[in-house]
């Protein structure tokens, strides 16, 4: 019954608002060892698989986005240590990507916030589990293509199991994952 609530709810909203589909993306994010520097991090991008956004009144309301998580791609490596470093993220040391190969964020509210910039807030699910986030972010709606680029915020890998799977645990690693989001959508 709750399943059935939901879906109504999902398609009231749809059917009064505006659904555009995302065209392009670029979603990079920043992973750090002890000390949470630049010389101390990688960094790389996760590809959106699909996704869409819910206008009304020329306003961002909602949204769901699929992470592909087999694209997970470190950027700031090449050759051997790089691909070391991916297959790393994607096995059960991390991100499991076999078992969980996609995640997703689905917004649960857009409001104003300061500096003409907006509160984008959802639920993220990763491995299995939800959680909420929120992070600032530029929206803009012009000749019906919407642009979203949050600022670089940071989650809690823990609060997805998102673990270092060693004897070193996660000694070695920062419990941060900073990421910046930017997409398109028409």
């Amino acid at each position: 019954m709750k399943k059935i609530a939901l879906s109504l709810v999902l398609v009231s909203g749809l059917a009064f608002g505006q659904a555009k589909k995302v065209v392009s993306s670029d979603v990079h994010w920043w992973g750090y060892k002890l000390a949470k520097t630049e010389a101390s991090s990688h960094d790389g991008t996760v590809t959106v698989k699909n996704g869409t956004v819910v206008l009304k009144k020329n306003a961002l309301v909602g949204g769901t986005f699929v992470l592909d998580m087999t694209s997970i791609n470190a950027t700031d490596l090449q050759g051997e240590y790089q691909q070391k470093l991916n297959g790393h993220l994607k096995n059960g040391d991390f991100f499991e990507v076999d078992k969980y190969p996609t995640a997703t964020f689905k917004i649960t509210s857009v409001k104003k916030g300061a500096n003409g910039k907006s509160v984008v807030s959802g639920n993220l699910t990763a491995k299995g589990k939800t959680n909420a986030v929120s992070f600032p972010a530029k929206i803009s709606v012009k000749n019906g293509v919407v642009t979203l680029e949050s600022d670089k915020f940071t989650i809690d890998r823990q609060k997805w199991d998102i673990a270092y799977k060693s004897t070193m645990q996660d000694v070695v690693v920062k419990d941060d994952i900073d990421l910046v989001v930017k997409l398109t959508a028409k």
